[in-house]
This record gives C-alpha cells, sequence and structure tokens, in this order.
C-alpha cells in the first residue's frame, strides 16, 4: 500500500499534515474513552465525556444514537476532524462490538493508519484480533496504546510478547510503565528521556513531565520511590536489550508497532501517544483505484464513500454520506461527477464532523473526512472526481451470517416498511434480500444485535414497530457467471432464489450441503461470500 518510491513529490504541506487513523479495540477496552481524551487535548471539547455518565458527568461526544447511550457501547463508526500541534487529526472511531464488524471492516478501508488500544489486563482479545488481521490485508501502520494501566494488570514484558506471538509484529516500547495498579505512578518516555508522572487528582489534567538525562539522572529518585527506580532501570535495559528498536520506516509498512502505555480516563499517556501519531503516523497514502491509482498529490479532486449514516438528525430525514477525500483541493460548491450514475453533483453544503455536531466545511484535502448530506443518491463505494471515470477498489460487501424475516406489526404498512428496509440497505447496516417467491423480505446481519439495532431504529426514525422472526434459510451467497448459466440455474432453483438491493442475485441456503451441490451440479458458476460494493 505504501509507495516509498523516491520519484514521488513531496506533498503540499496542507496535506502532508493530515493523519487520518481510525481506533481498533476489542469492547471495552477504553476507545471511547481515548477518543474523548484525544478530542480534549486537540482544544475541540472542554472536558472529557465518561460512556456510562454518572450524575453530572457528562456523556461522550462519539456516541449519538440512543442505543449507544443506553448500553454505553458504540453501534455505528463516527468521524472527528482535530488540530493537534501543528497536525490535522481526522480519527474515525469504529465500533469495538464484533456485531458490528462490517462497518469497522468498511471504516478500515478510508484510513492510514490504526491506533490499536489494549487492556493492560486482558491483553489481545478475540476482536482486536479479528480487526488486525484486517489492518494486515491493507498493510495498515499500527500504532499501539496498552490501556487501563492504573488498575492491576500483567507484567509488561508478557504483554509485548503477547502482542508480537498473537499479532506476529515486531514491539519496541515507546515509554515504559513505573508500577502497576494501585502503585502506577507514571511511565518513563523512552524516545525522550523524560519523565511522565500521572496525576490521579484531576482526570482532565495534562500529566506533568520533568525533562531528565538517562535514567541514571539523580532527579529520578525525588520523583521515584527507591524499589520502584530498581525496577524501572532493571526493566528498561532489559528491554533495550531484547526488544528491537523503534525504525520509523518499518512502522509505516506496518511491520512494527510501537507501544505507549498509560491510562486514558486518567488522561495519561494520551498526549505522548498523540504525539506519536503525529510524528510516526503515514501522511495521506495512494488510494487503489480501477483503472490507475489516485495519489494524494494530484490538483483534481476525488473521494469514495465509505460509509452511509440515515437520519442522523431525526428531525430531518437526512442521509450523510462519509467521503474520504483520495486528491486535491476541495472547496464548498465544487460540482464532482458521481461516477456511478455518470451525473454531476453539486456539493454546496458538506459537513465537517465534531463527534455529533457539525459545521459547514469551506474546504477540506487529501485525507479529510467529510459528510455530504443526500437523499439517497450516494451509496458505499461510490467514487466522486472532477470529471475522471476513476473507480475506487477494495471495499468489501460481506455474506449475511444471520438470516430472519421481517413483518410490520401494521400490515398495511408494508410499502413503508419497505422504504425503511432500503435505506438501511444502502447504509450498509443490512444486507436485505427480496425473494423471488412469496411476499416479505428477508434480512441478513453479521450478528444478533443488530436486529435489535435495526427494529429500535426503524421504531423510532419510521414509527413503525415490526418484528423479526426465523427464517428458514442460513446464508446467502452472491452468484456470477454468464447469463445463460445463471438464467438456467434461476430457473431451476426458484425457491432458494432473492435479489438484493442492487438488484443482484442471490442464493439463499439451508445448509453447506446446499451450496457444494451447487458447485458440483453447475461448474461454471461461482458463489461468493463477498461482493465489492460498487457499480
Amino acid at each position: 500500500m505504501l509507495d516509498t518510491a523516491p520519484n514521488r513529490p513531496a506533498l503540499p504541506p496542507e496535506i502532508a499534515r493530515r493523519r487520518t487513523f481510525a481506533i481498533i479495540s476489542h469492547p471495552d477496552a477504553g476507545k471511547t474513552t481515548l477518543t474523548e481524551k484525544f478530542l480534549l487535548y486537540g482544544g475541540a471539547i472542554q472536558m472529557a465525556g465518561q460512556v456510562r455518565a454518572k450524575g453530572e458527568a457528562r456523556r461522550t461526544r462519539s456516541d449519538f444514537m440512543q442505543m449507544e447511550k443506553d448500553r454505553g457501547i458504540s453501534v455505528s463508526a463516527s468521524a472527528m476532524s482535530f488540530d493537534f500541534k501543528g497536525f490535522r487529526f481526522n480519527l474515525v472511531d469504529t465500533p469495538g462490538h464484533s456485531d458490528f464488524s462490517e462497518d469497522t471492516y468498511r471504516t478500515l478501508t478510508a484510513v492510514d493508519a490504526a491506533v490499536m488500544v489494549i487492556d493492560g489486563a486482558k491483553g489481545v482479545e478475540s476482536q482486536t484480533q479479528k480487526l488486525f488481521e484486517v489492518c494486515r490485508l491493507r498493510d495498515l501502520p499500527i500504532l499501539t496504546f496498552c490501556n487501563k494501566m492504573d488498575r492491576e494488570s500483567r507484567d509488561t514484558f508478557e504483554i509485548i510478547d503477547e502482542i508480537q506471538e498473537n499479532l506476529a509484529i515486531d514491539v519496541t516500547p515507546a515509554s515504559w510503565p513505573i508500577g502497576v495498579g494501585r502503585d502506577f505512578m507514571g511511565c518513563y518516555d523512552l524516545l525522550r528521556d523524560r519523565l511522565e508522572l500521572m496525576d490521579r487528582a484531576d482526570r482532565n489534567k495534562v500529566a506533568e513531565s520533568i525533562e531528565i538525562n538517562g535514567l541514571d539522572d539523580p532527579k529520578l529518585a525525588e520523583h521515584v520511590p527507591a524499589h520502584l527506580l530498581e525496577q524501572l532501570r532493571e526493566e528498561v535495559e532489559m528491554a533495550r536489550e531484547l526488544l528491537p528498536a523503534l525504525d520509523p520506516q518499518s512502522v509505516l509498512e506496518g511491520h512494527m508497532t510501537p507501544i505507549w502505555f498509560g491510562s486514558a480516563i486518567n488522561s495519561f499517556g494520551v498526549k505522548e501517544l498523540m504525539d506519536g501519531i503525529g510524528t510516526y503516523g503515514p501522511e495521506p497514502q495512494p488510494q487503489q483505484a480501477s483503472p490507475r491509482q489516485i495519489l494524494p498529490e494530484e490538483t483534481k479532486v476525488s473521494g469514495f464513500v465509505f460509509k452511509v449514516q440515515a437520519n442522523m438528525d431525526p428531525k430531518h430525514r437526512d442521509r450523510v454520506a462519509f467521503v474520504r477525500l483520495a486528491s486535491g483541493h476541495f472547496k464548498r460548491g465544487m460540482k464532482l461527477l458521481h461516477v456511478r450514475s455518470k451525473k454531476p453533483m453539486a456539493v454546496s453544503n458538506p459537513v465537517l464532523f465534531l463527534a455529533s455536531d457539525r459545521e459547514l466545511a469551506e474546504e477540506a484535502w487529501a485525507g479529510d473526512i467529510i459528510g455530504i448530506p443526500n437523499h439517497g443518491q450516494l451509496r458505499i463505494g461510490d467514487t466522486l472526481t472532477e470529471g475522471e471515470q476513476l473507480r475506487v477498489t477494495g471495499i468489501p460487501s460481506f455474506a449475511p451470517e444471520l438470516l430472519q424475516t421481517v413483518r410490520a406489526a401494521d400490515p398495511m404498512k408494508a410499502k413503508h416498511l419497505e422504504k425503511a428496509l432500503m435505506q438501511f440497505a444502502e447504509e450498509g447496516a443490512a444486507k436485505v434480500f427480496k425473494p423471488s417467491i412469496g411476499s416479505g423480505f428477508i434480512v441478513g446481519v453479521v450478528g444478533a444485535l443488530q436486529f435489535e439495532v435495526l427494529a429500535s431504529r426503524i421504531e423510532m426514525e419510521y414509527g413503525l414497530p415490526v418484528r423479526f422472526e426465523p427464517s428458514q434459510f442460513t446464508s446467502a451467497r452472491w452468484v456470477n457467471g454468464d447469463k445463460q448459466a445463471i438464467d438456467k440455474f434461476v430457473t431451476a432453483n426458484k425457491q432458494h432464489i432473492a435479489h438484493d438491493h442492487d438488484g443482484d442475485i442471490v442464493y439463499l441456503t439451508r445448509l453447506q450441503w446446499d451450496i457444494d451441490r451447487i458447485e458440483r451440479d453447475y461448474p461454471d458458476l461461482k458463489l461468493t461470500a463477498t461482493k465489492e460494493m460498487m457499480v
């Protein structure tokens, strides 16, 4: 993914200062809290919120759906932009819950790097591993933050070993924790030889840092108790011998991850991590597209839709397409070509996000993420350009793992239900299949919690109570092949055939045996579990 050709020109300064990244982690590792602290340091908010608000502690900014507030989890990926020390950070917060993984996979196509958050007590968990695999497929650079060091956590070497073994990536410590759990008092910054001390009293206060000269500096003893200081010196000496030194090029290629230790809820270690993203994170990268790659320094604007969010503002039936700009300098009011429909589109009210607050974007550069309000023209996978027929590739759509039929409580409202379902299908929140035989729809999702989210959103946004009921089918596959073979196949298997919201033919199956039978009887057809989101 990284184009390290020496003959590429330097990026324009506005583009070079952008860092577009996602935060990935297992649920509950502290990702949303970390996002809040980023916003706090970026000056975007005055006081960081907590996921589960107690009394007056305000709610987090990045969770805006009613269900997210009720359950204390993040359901949909949200984007935020803010400035920090001369850099422009575009941060995409992703749902950690495995039931929403498809949204997360697609989000990772729109960023240049990932920050992996790990819980100091639990280490690498299953969902972290899954998301890591996706980053690996895209060779995304990864920076690691080991959170919750102020609680009882595991041995530092053990955590590093686990990351190296489970994720097969070199780990280099950027900071080293002093004490754990109750004794945790801060970190030693290995990159700048500084002592960073944590203030437990005020959670929103920036930690103080004390400049020292290496680990033998007598000043250290004034701040760190003797037994912890001895342990720190021993561990750092071991770490420097056993673990590789930081190699910025290796980080950019995705082979090495620097790790910072801290406690997001106590605002500790966050600033060092942000400095690290600025220093070691990649500038906006080229995007794979057909017929050619798009380079960020090109003067013409291009971008692609990686997410659609419907009804962000329940008072207006609006849908916002999240667009990652791949090249150029975008100005408000520009006319862009919508490549799929070949129609020009005037982008007159693009928005920048500060969590659920939006402001009009007068301009944006390659690497930025803007929202384009629209009434359903834009879908996931669409490319916008200044006239050239380019199509960004590699945005996946996955076959659902759970299928259920859906009925409106009031049979007279079937038309409304169809409209609501189509909207969610275009948003990528669910797959909607219309069987060839019989009426009604079959809805497919990746995780069971999504049925609850859909039912609650259809009721809230459309005033339609619905019931999801078990379906006889267990999985769906897209059918590919030449037209004659497909027609013959469809005629013979009518009771298994449905169409998705793009009109593509889908084969609904009950057993793995069905899939094997089709592959045996129709060798010139291909059944696939993923489909590229595009025309």
